[in-house]
């Protein structure tokens, strides 16, 4: 009987090879160089009315399971309200009003997304 697939040394080589370059195509020093471009696109994208918010940003890059994760985190609070989330989406004033929230934070991050995206697709081919 002959075998479904057949490969020589040299050709499981490469195969290998191929396979490690994919294994983990997200480096955590490439995260953490994206996690600073974020940080810099929040903290200039924020609405400044103190400066708090913009500047209370920060990001974490983490391994877990075989996956790797960049995330970004504001600590502003107000009486247990994230104020960050509050001008993303809106609230209400508490005398019956309402202040829309203002999409800052989509529009910031997008290009880093890109980036990512495009430097993993570009390692992939490599």
């Amino acid at each position: 009987m002959k075998p479904v697939v057949s490969a020589d040394k040299r050709n499981l080589n490469k195969t290998i090879e191929y396979l490690k370059k994919m294994e983990d195509p997200i480096k955590t020093s490439m995260l953490e160089e994206y996690g600073e471009k974020g940080l810099q696109a929040l903290r200039e994208a924020t609405p400044k009315q103190t400066g708090k918010t913009a500047e209370s940003w920060s990001y974490s890059v983490s391994k877990k399971h075989g996956s790797t994760s960049l995330e970004w985190y504001n600590s502003n609070e107000k009486d247990g309200v994230n104020i960050a989330v509050v001008l993303q989406y809106g609230h209400g004033t508490g005398i019956g009003g309402y202040v829309k929230g203002i999409d800052y934070i989509n529009p910031a991050l997008k290009p880093i997304f890109h980036e990512i995206l495009s430097n993993i697709l570009e390692r992939g081919h490599s």
